[in-house]
């Protein structure tokens, strides 16, 4: 019996129901230090803010699209590992008052947020290049070649820094996605002003711009459609609550588990709570550590929050889940299915 166990079994009057809890809190779990992340994005940012201001006054003076969309898309990378770094700042402060996850969800919002300026920009450019198309201006194809096999260096080496931070956190995955997308872009720009030198077809700059869009939108659409599950407290992906929840049910002395809730609070941190009900007699507290133990090892759960209870100890006023299979008379506002050992709807 472990020390919470014998806390409950020490109060007065206790009726074997409890909450159980298992925490594993350790921001960055993935063997990356937050202050090794911050320096990759430091450098990756200070190499970014140096290129922009070359590449920005060359597009003019190339009157190249291409250039000047590279130049606006790296505004973007730089503004998205800004928010990555203020957003790490924030979600390592302690919980307190009445953010009691404290502000992890930061690195939500800034995934959100660059997952919107790539659509943004996105829309944005391929609205001109939808322009240029129609009526294309002249591109000094030397310089754009010039520029972009730059860029492809600089966005190598910056994707190179990015790639060596926790990219299992969504915020660090937001900037990274927008700096790969650069260098697509730069491939793509470099690409058209071979294809301007060679054939003097100018058109092929807002063509390579039109393809490096599509690409923005895919990976902005992800961001969004990823930070969006988070904040609707879906499920973690690849984690599915009726099959957890049936995997609970049929675990030794439990005969109905309702109430599951599985969400995440940040990026890799998803966690679990339920109301389950153990038959007559059975031992409230070992069933409690059995499936906290279940949960850690079978689906990495180790925030979880368990309340049991006994089937023929419901609280005053609840009735017996037998005459109300739903639940509804056991709790006030039930979510979700109820599960039971054995075939069952969901």
């Amino acid at each position: 019996m472990d020390a919470r166990d014998q806390h409950d079994s020490a109060q007065p009057g206790h009726a074997h129901g409890h909450s159980g809890h298992g925490h594993a809190h350790a921001g960055h779990t993935h063997g990356i230090s937050v202050g090794a992340d911050r320096r990759w994005l430091s450098m990756a940012l200070a190499l970014i803010l140096a290129f922009i201001v070359v590449e920005a006054a060359i597009a003019v003076l190339a009157g190249s699209l291409a250039l000047l969309s590279d130049a606006a898309h790296m505004l973007t990378d730089a503004v998205s590992i800004v928010l990555a770094l203020v957003a790490m700042r924030l979600s390592a402060r302690p919980a307190r008052g009445g953010y009691t996850f404290g502000l992890k969800r930061a690195e939500i919002l800034s995934a959100h947020a660059n997952g919107l300026t790539l659509i943004l920009a996105g829309g944005w450019l391929g609205y001109e290049a939808v322009r240029r198309l129609i009526s294309p201006p002249e591109v000094t194809g030397w310089l754009v070649v010039s520029t972009a096999l730059v860029g492809i260096a600089v966005n190598l080496l910056a994707t190179w820094f990015l790639s060596r931070a926790n990219r299992s956190s969504l915020n660090i995955e937001g900037a990274y996605q927008h700096i790969l997308n650069d260098l697509f872009a730069f491939i793509g720009t470099a690409v058209a002003g071979l294809v301007i030198l060679v054939t003097g077809y100018a058109r092929a700059d807002a063509i390579a711009t039109l393809l490096v869009v599509g690409l923005m939108l895919k990976a902005g659409y992800g961001l969004l459609r990823d930070s969006g599950r988070i904040f609707l407290e879906a499920a973690p992906v690849g984690l599915d609550p009726d099959e957890v929840g049936d995997e609970l049910a049929a675990a030794e002395s439990v005969t109905e588990v309702h109430d599951l809730h599985i969400w995440t609070i940040t990026s890799g941190e998803p966690a679990l709570s339920a109301h389950v009900l153990v038959e007559p007699g059975g031992d409230c507290h070992r069933v409690r550590r059995d499936l906290d133990r279940m949960l850690a090892e079978r689906h990495g759960l180790t925030h979880t929050t368990l309340q049991i209870d006994h089937a023929d100890r419901l609280p005053a006023g609840a009735h017996a889940l037998s005459a109300a299979p739903a639940a509804a008379g056991h709790c006030a506002a039930p979510h979700g299915p109820v599960h039971h050992d054995g075939p069952h709807e969901h």
